[in-house]
Formats: C-alpha cells, structure tokens, sequence
C-alpha cells in the first residue's frame, strides 16, 4: 500500500496583500499528477487545508475541484483531518456525501474513538490499513478548565489530555487489528507541535495552546503507531530522528523566511511490517526572493534578476549605513516593465533612526498580536512584574477567540 503525506496548505493564504490562487491550483494539479503516476492508493491531508476558518468561493472551488479529481479511482481514499486554521463545522458539513467519493474527513474531535477511526479496504475490500484520523485537539476538547489553576497546570493538563485521546484512538485500533486474518497497518495523524520542532520567523504558525506552545514529546504517541503524519509546522522534518514520525511540511513557502526550503511531499509504502519512507520535492510555482543590503547591492541583484528575466516577488531588507528616504521610488525605478514584483520594502536605516526618536514607522507586518501586546505594557508602564501573568491571560483571551467556529455561531 502507497500513501502519501501532506498537511499546511492554507489555501487562501496571501503574501503581503498578494493572492496565490493560482499558486494553490498550480500545486493541486501537480499533485493529482503525482497521485496518479505513483498510483496512490491513500492521500493523508494533516490540517490546515485552508488558512482561515471562512474559505472564499475561489479557494473552495479549488478544494472540492480536486477531491473529485482524486477520487476518480474506486480503489483510492482520501483522509483529511482539521488543523487550528480550519472550521471543524465547514469540513465536516460535506462529509456525509464525500464518503462516497473514498473522502473521509474529521474535523473535529469526538467522544467516541470510533469517530477517528478509520478502516480502509483494499481493492478485495478486506480492512488493509487502519488510520486513527486525528484532527487539531483544541483546548475544550482536552481539558477542564478550573478556577485558580496556574499555567503549569493548564500545560500539564492539555498534554495529559493529547495522551489520553491518542491512547483511546490507538487502543480501538489495535483492538481491531487483533481481530483481523493478517497484520494491517496503523497510520495515525496529528496536527501540533512537537517538543524540539523546528520553525522559520514568518513562517505564520500560531501557539496551538494558551500559556505556551504545549510542545509534546515522542513518549505522547502510542507504540502501536507505524507512522506518524504530523500537520502544523511548516519545516520538513523528522520528530526525534525517527523515520516513521514525521512532519511533511508545508507544500509552498508561505512567507519570504520560508523562501529557501526545499518543499516536499512524504511517500510511505507498506509492504513489510516496517514502511519505506521517502522525500519527493514539490516543484516551486512562484519564485520568492529576498533582497538585502546597501542600495548599491540591492540595485545589482535586481539587475541580474532582470538579466534572467526573472517573475520574482521581492522583500527587500535595506541595512545600508545612507538613510536612503526615497527607497521606494528608487526601487520602482528599477523593477518598472519587467517581471519582478516588489512585495515588502523595510528599510531598517530609517526604522532605527525612527526608534531613537520614538517616531516609530513600524508595522504590524513586523510584529505579531503578542508584540503589540507588550509594547502596550510597556507604553502604560505597567511594573515588569506583572508581565507574566498579563501575558498568561493575553494569551488565554487570544487562544479562546482562535478556537471559536464561525461556522458554529
């Protein structure tokens, strides 16, 4: 049996005001290719298949054109399951009808372990692999919540309450692979962080958990689990130096940081009792680049880009020791009738002058909700010993307000 692994495509997702549209549906079409050269019998989508919880017409057309596409075999399956930037109400409205079509989604968790569990029969329809589908665990799922508990309790808690879920989920499975005629495989899924994960700055991932990341170790995950496929963090990596618990990473660069990864999809083949595991790169549908320097190796870089007729987009980092006011027009001047295209210009020369003279031209592009949160505190000379608990309930208030569905309300 062929599986493939794949998670965090946040279709949707713009780049600095920028739509990729026709970046999500370039990668969609290079991926159904691929699904049908290598013969894959079973897709796994990790979470976050769109970047917000309200998808626009265009970004579920491109979604539901490519499930029908995919399923156009009556031997191949499709299992998706909802990362912190899906509504779990929007992916499971359709599941009931996309069940006919080998699509089997879980958007949200359950009671009930045979919620997540899911047999997949192979083409003499005898159960040949078991998946325990498991989506994003958010908070409420996993934990009560009571008054006066510290944030070392809530952390202690979510992570208790991970184990418990897996466990129920995995035991159901094992419980019916022992009643099987041979030994099927058990692939288990899982959108969160892993203790020791790598990120990129940029890269756009959230803190899943109020209070801190909740990073889970390895020892989380049952031993019965033949492969881990992990959703959320957009770097391809391995969990522990295993093979066989693996984070896919995100098929496109979703921010300039992410820009020199090479992307990837997971192939894992079963045909013993341990799987063959192996990279395939995903081609890069948009070139982006990032610039940085004094004007005078900003100016050369961009003409070599020119010289290669190059459809880049463009940040441009100026850290030249000239203040350099009229950057802007300059680098207009540059890129007019060519290909490229200037998405973010910071220009840390007048940014620092700026700070000295506390007339800030930051931006919210340089700083995330907690940046903004604690240069409040600071502005209002709240006493540095206060910060902590402030932050704690910051986060809580921000963590609640991710995890509402609109779908729901």
């Amino acid at each position: 049996m062929k599986l493939l692994h794949t998670s965090d495509w946040h279709i949707g997702r713009t780049l600095y005001g920028r739509k990729r549209y026709a970046e999500f549906e370039a990668f969609l079409n290079w991926l159904a290719d691929l699904i049908e050269l290598e013969d894959i019998d079973v897709l796994l989508v990790a979470g976050d298949v769109f970047d917000n919880s309200t998808p626009s017409n265009y970004a579920q057309g491109l979604y539901y054109r490519f499930l029908c596409r995919v399923a156009a075999s009556a031997d191949r399956h499709v299992v998706i399951t909802a990362g912190n930037h899906d509504s779990p109400s929007f992916l499971n409205a359709p599941r009931e009808l996309l069940k006919f079509l080998n699509v089997h989604v879980v958007g949200s968790a359950s009671n009930s372990p045979e919620d997540e569990l899911i047999v997949l029969p192979g083409p003499d329809q005898k159960p040949q692999l078991l998946v325990c589908a498991i989506p994003y665990l958010r908070d409420r799922d996993i934990r009560t919540a009571e008054a006066g508990e510290s944030v070392e309790d809530k952390e202690r808690k979510i992570i208790e309450g991970i184990r418990t879920h897996y466990s129920l989920v995995c035991d159901l499975a094992e419980q019916k692979r022992s009643t099987l005629d041979k030994p099927v495989p058990i692939v288990a899924m899982g959108h969160l962080f892993t203790a020791g994960g790598q990120t990129v700055d940029g890269d756009g991932v959230r803190e899943l958990y109020i209070g801190s990341l909740a990073q889970v170790r390895t020892d989380v995950f049952p031993e019965s689990i033949d492969y881990l496929a992990l959703g959320h963090l957009h770097v391809p990596q391995r969990v522990s130096g295993s093979d066989f618990i693996r984070y896919c990473g995100s098929p496109l660069p979703l921010g300039f940081g992410e820009a020199q990864q090479e992307k990837g999809v997971v192939l894992v083949e079963f045909s013993g009792s341990r799987p063959i595991v192996s990279n395939i790169p995903v081609p890069r549908f948009q070139e982006l680049k990032t610039l940085r320097g004094n004007w005078h190796a900003i100016a050369e870089n961009i003409d070599k880009l020119k010289s290669e007729e190059s459809t880049a987009w463009l940040e441009v980092v100026y850290d030249g020791g000239e203040i350099a006011g009229s950057l802007r027009e300059l680098l207009g001047e540059a890129v007019e009738g060519t290909g490229l295209e200037i998405l973010r210009v910071k220009n840390n020369r007048v940014l620092e002058l700026a700070m000295k003279s506390m007339d800030s031209e930051e931006t919210l592009d340089d700083m995330d909700v907690t940046d903004v949160f604690k240069r409040c505190l600071e502005s209002h000379e709240v006493p540095e010993e206060q910060h902590p608990a402030l932050l704690s309930a910051y986060r809580e208030v921000i963590g609640s307000l991710d995890e509402e569905d609109p779908m729901e309300q």
